[in-house]
């Protein structure tokens, strides 16, 4: 998966993405500049260079195709469809580039389809269409790799049996992977679920295939933040692994991090950290000690989430000593724990500290050795920037995000997270007081979200929160109420009406309310935000003191008094009225959202 956000996969797991055999994948190349090349032999150059203008005739002279396999009548040549997939994969494996085997590929699918039995599936047809797709995907042509992959999965019948269930399975994988390339999150996994329901259905629940999937299932699952889901797969895969496995193998290390990633974003820490432990006793046991390092940075990351900082910096020592000594003063993974470290002292306040890590983490993503991939170095850059948006450093902050995007831009399946970095931009251009550009960034953000597939989590709700503050600065009213009201309902279902950021939400809808003259509406929204406060998490919140005054200013506006009598929030809120405005703070935990 693109942009998986998740742990190392062990060495000896059997390998995960789903490709066709022999068919290597070549080195991708712009597809604006691909040309197909022709399997004519090009002609040599005229001997004399007198002739002006070629005969009338000479047309007839040519042949009409040098190789009869390569003719349209021939595709009828049931013989030939085997022969044109050969040429495909040979192809891409002489090195000749992609562009010739995509020729191949077409013209084999072409001749299957046509040498297709009636009412009898081929198998050849679903293997050359993968061929072709994973060519397409190749030249960075995922959307025409799309269509060709969902018919791949209509030509086999899973009921005949297991290479036709198996072949259905490779191709849903496939074109879950083309989905998440395109930042197609959530169709991405629907097709890995499907894929999934076929795999058990031919193997069993408890194939050590089927352990493999879910872990891949679980990866995306962490990526479109759905924890819950994540968890279930974590666990099936565990006890599969567990049932197949050594005891304390590289599979259920791998199983552990992963579960306890899942558990840290949870806010589990503790489940977490015996994850960890109990994974990183299995590295020890193998001779993994880079492994055992990364697994101590993330020992060290829920230290620091417990507040135990001496016990944080003891796990990232010994990390950073294991990273210098194996991989060179230079290495990524040596700047990243730099990074680790200059979070830390900035919270312990020990900021001259802090800042002379962030400044060694920068040397080495500013001149990065062979090898570090663009997105580390944009990982690395955007956590430097969040601690410079913490010392009150917008500015720099800013500096390093647009970096990070410029590393990211041309990167297939990134979509998501640069969604994410254009709405930390748009946060601090808000807080530098340029608003237009903080809400042109958050503008582009949310249309990345929505065409990722993430409009309903409650990530998605929280920029859309920002972005209306943003255009109350700019006296966009009517189009803040209306980014307010998207927020509210996205946030109420996904965090419910009491946590903090649906009840900011509220908040800014009241004050939206009242700008646009509804102060009956608004009125009612701040009735309804004091019931829960006073009846569900207390008073002792600055905010209720704040939002009583308001109330008591717009009932004395309106002539009324406090209605004490309950209300419910579906007959208090219409979902068809407008919205707009409230400058308030907000936080979104572990993005540095300040506004």
């Amino acid at each position: 998966m693109p942009g998986l956000v998740s742990v190392k996969t062990p060495p000896d797991a059997a390998p995960l993405r789903i490709s066709v055999p022999e068919a290597q994948t070549p080195q991708r190349s712009d597809s604006s500049n691909v040309k197909t090349q022709s399997p004519l032999p090009k002609k040599p150059p005229s001997p004399s260079p007198s002739r002006a203008k070629p005969s009338p005739d000479r047309k007839k002279k040519l042949p009409d195709s040098p190789n009869p396999a390569l003719s349209e009548a021939s595709l009828d040549n049931p013989d030939l469809g085997p022969f044109l997939l050969k040429l495909a994969r040979d192809t891409i494996a002489s090195g000749e580039g992609p562009a010739k085997a995509l020729d191949y590929a077409i013209r084999a699918s072409k001749s299957f389809e046509r040498c297709a039995v009636e009412g009898e599936p081929s198998l050849d047809l679903a293997m050359s269409l993968h061929v072709l797709a994973a060519i397409y995907c190749s030249l960075g042509r995922f959307e025409e790799a799309v269509p060709v992959l969902e018919r791949a999965i209509q030509v086999p019948d899973v009921s005949r049996g297991s290479d036709h269930a198996l072949a259905a399975f490779s191709g849903y994988m496939q074109l879950g992977d083309t989905f998440s390339m395109l930042g197609q999150v959530d169709k991405s996994i629907s097709c890995y679920d499907e894929g999934l329901k076929i795999q058990i259905e031919a193997l069993g629940e408890t194939d050590p295939r089927v352990g493999e999937t879910c872990r891949y299932l679980a990866e995306a699952s962490v990526q479109a933040m759905q924890f819950d889901k994540a968890e279930e797969l974590c666990k099936k895969t565990l006890e599969i692994h567990r049932a197949h496995s050594d005891p304390a193998s590289l599979e259920e290390a791998a199983d552990r991090r992963l579960i306890a990633l899942v558990c840290e974003a949870k806010g589990d820490y503790e489940s977490a950290l015996e994850h960890l432990v109990l994974a990183s006793m299995a590295m020890i046991a193998n001779g993994q000690d880079n492994e055992v390092a990364s697994i101590d940075v993330s020992i060290g990351n829920i230290y620091m989430s417990l507040c135990r900082f001496d016990e944080a910096i003891f796990s990232y020592q010994k990390a950073l000593t294991v990273f210098k000594s194996s991989k060179g003063e230079n290495h990524p993974s040596v700047a990243s724990v730099f990074v680790r470290l200059a979070d830390l002292y900035h919270r312990t306040g020990k900021l001259r500290e802090s800042k002379s890590y962030c400044e060694n983490a920068l040397r080495i993503y500013s001149k990065p050795v062979p090898g570090t991939t663009p997105e580390e170095i944009a990982t690395g850059l955007s956590e430097v920037s969040a601690i410079f948006e913490s010392v009150d450093e917008p500015e720099e902050a800013l500096k390093l995000l647009q970096k990070a995007m410029k590393l990211l831009e041309d990167k297939p399946g990134q979509q998501s997270t640069i969604a994410g970095l254009e709405a930390r931009m748009g946060v601090m251009f808000y807080m530098i007081g340029r608003y237009e550009e903080s809400r042109n960034s958050f503008e582009s953000a949310v249309a990345k979200l929505r065409a990722s597939g993430e409009r309903k989590s409650a990530f998605f709700g929280v920029v859309l929160n920002q972005m209306g503050l943003a255009c109350v600065q700019l006296f966009k009213i009517d189009e803040a109420a209306e980014l307010f009201e998207e927020a509210r309902a996205i946030l109420e279902q996904e965090c419910g009406p009491c946590h903090q950021d649906t009840l900011g939400v509220y908040s800014n809808l009241a004050a939206t309310y009242d700008a646009m003259g509804r102060v009956g509406d608004a009125i009612e929204i701040l009735e309804y935000v004091l019931k829960l406060r006073e009846e569900k998490l207390g008073i002792a919140n600055p905010d209720f003191e704040d939002e009583k005054r308001r109330l008591a200013e717009l009932l004395k506006e309106a002539g009324k008094t406090r209605d004490r009598k309950a209300k419910s929030l579906e007959n208090l809120i219409d979902p068809s009225s407008k919205r707009t405005r409230k400058e308030g703070g907000k936080r979104w935990p572990g993005l540095g959202f300040r506004i």
